[in-house]
């Protein structure tokens, strides 16, 4: 049986005053889960630490709360699987088919830095599994390097949230660093859609990037038409 592994973030704030929070962005999981769970795909939701996933709350606006996540959002049952997550250190990369990292600005943290983590993508990537992420999420990759030392995303098309759009979203002067600047130095040959907050999603063999959460489903979508293909 088929299975997917799904990486959330435990961070919760923009600075260490804890005065302006962050988190997960929902869509960038609840998309995910729609089409895998249609699909009869089993999944596991897990984070770097395991325990409560904060929901980044501008993720549950009006204009940002599309329909099928607010029915997921209104799910006691399905909101009750971001109370208490496995830690990574739970996960064994043999159970899996796919690796996805759903996005929120709580990602560009703890999906960093993280040994465990870029272990985790390196064994799935290297033994053929696929490897996915969407927006912030894409964070996870920029320092996995492979077994022969060269960074995973060197010559691998790909996207992730533009710098740009980070002033869109008003927290320019709030992020620790230029996500999209670190793709690139990272050998990653970065695209993005003509206008700021278009959906974008790039394919390049075993990885699947989303540029923001207008790409969540698309790059769910692709992720899960090369699991049902392999």
């Amino acid at each position: 049986m088929k299975k997917a592994l799904i990486v959330v973030t435990n961070h919760s704030y923009f600075n260490d005053a804890d005065t302006e929070p962050t988190g997960l962005w929902l869509s960038e999981l609840t998309h995910f889960y729609d089409q895998f769970e249609q699909a009869g795909i089993a999944m596991d939701i897990v984070s770097p630490k395991g325990g409560k996933v904060p929901i980044d709350s501008r993720s549950l606006g009006f204009f940002m709360l599309d329909k099928a996540t607010k029915k997921r959002y209104q799910d006691a049952n399905f909101m009750a699987l971001l109370d208490n997550t496995k830690p990574l250190s739970e996960v064994d990369h043999n159970d899996y088919e796919l690796l996805y990292f759903a996005g929120g600005h709580g990602a560009m943290w703890d999906f960093v830095g993280n040994e465990l983590l870029d272990t985790l993508t390196r064994e799935m990537y290297e033994t053929n599994k696929i490897v996915a992420a969407v927006c912030h999420g894409v964070a996870a990759l920029q320092n996995v390097q492979l077994s022969n030392g060269e960074y995973l995303l060197k010559g691998k098309k790909g996207t992730g949230f533009p710098y740009f759009d980070e002033a869109i979203a008003g927290v320019k002067k709030s992020v620790p660093y230029n996500l999209e600047k670190n793709l690139k130095n990272r050998g990653m040959s970065y695209s993005k859609a003509f206008l700021p907050l278009m959906g974008h999603t790039v394919v390049d063999g075993l990885l699947v990037t989303g540029q923001n959460p207008n790409s969540a489903l698309d790059t769910a979508k692709a992720a899960l038409s090369l699991v049902q293909h392999q």
